[in-house]
């Protein structure tokens, strides 16, 4: 991008009252939000900026440093700034297929099964399937890759009634969600979601640290009258977010 079209771009910025960091921060992202900016593209150097626009260093970084902390762009010392990847997202209030919704952001969706069998659920998870406290249920624990990066750690408990050859599948092939939709299909769900911090085991099979908070989901389907499946749902808050709509009237 040459000098002046950054600097035209600056000066449309609306309202031009508002301060110099936040028309150039709303220029940045205006630019990655029409496409112009991709994903992965280099911006324009600090440098670049100052001379093109005619402002301080020191406001043009706190521009950047923010947009950084924002998730927005990445910024690499000696080598320059990126466009940075977006999180990934998922509707808050609807129950989707997440390899559907990776395939949809044009990236590539792989799963890694950590254990498929029956085993017998804690006395919660058994009372939610609706199971005595002697009968057993189907446990498939799932990793979920974006282009290679875990992104969803799920934990699943199926009663046994409704989805007959579960321990069978691959679901490296085809996720639970795309099965038990053929089996059973999914009459309504119910979320609840929370901040938490991960387990040790749960920082090795998400890659990510103890203090990195992580986005929990639990979940409950049914498929008409009858509770289906109940799951549990982790993601690193640093690489997914819920994402919704509602209407006020």
């Amino acid at each position: 991008m040459s000098a002046e079209e950054l600097a035209r771009l600056y000066a449309a910025q609306e309202p031009a009252s508002a301060p110099a960091y936040q028309r150039v921060k709303d220029l940045v992202a205006g630019q990655i939000a029409g496409g112009s900016w991709r994903e992965g593209q280099a911006l324009p150097s600090e440098s670049q900026f100052v001379e093109s626009l005619g402002l301080s260093r020191m406001t043009v970084n706190r521009a950047l440093r923010e947009l950084s902390a924002e998730g927005l762009l990445r910024r690499v010392m000696g080598v320059g700034t990126f466009v940075g990847r977006r999180k990934s997202s998922s509707a808050l209030v609807e129950v989707h297929d997440i390899a559907d919704e990776i395939r949809g952001r044009g990236h590539q969706h792989t799963a890694r099964v950590l254990s498929l069998r029956e085993e017998l659920p804690d006395p919660e998870t058994g009372a939610q399937l609706g199971l005595d406290g002697r009968r057993s249920a189907y446990r498939s624990r799932v990793v979920h890759l974006e282009d290679g990066k875990p992104v969803q750690l799920e934990d699943r408990f199926v009663h046994p009634d409704f989805a007959p050859g579960y321990l069978r599948q691959d679901f490296t092939a085809r996720t639970p969600y795309a099965f038990l939709s053929e089996v059973a299909p999914l009459g309504r769900g119910e979320h609840i979601v929370e901040a938490v911090l991960p387990s040790a085991e749960e920082c090795e099979i998400l890659r990510v640290g103890p203090s990195e908070p992580c986005l929990l989901i639990r979940r409950r389907t049914w498929s008409g009258e009858a509770v289906v499946s109940v799951t549990r749902l982790i993601h690193p808050g640093s690489r997914y977010r819920l994402e919704g709509t509602f209407d006020a009237h």
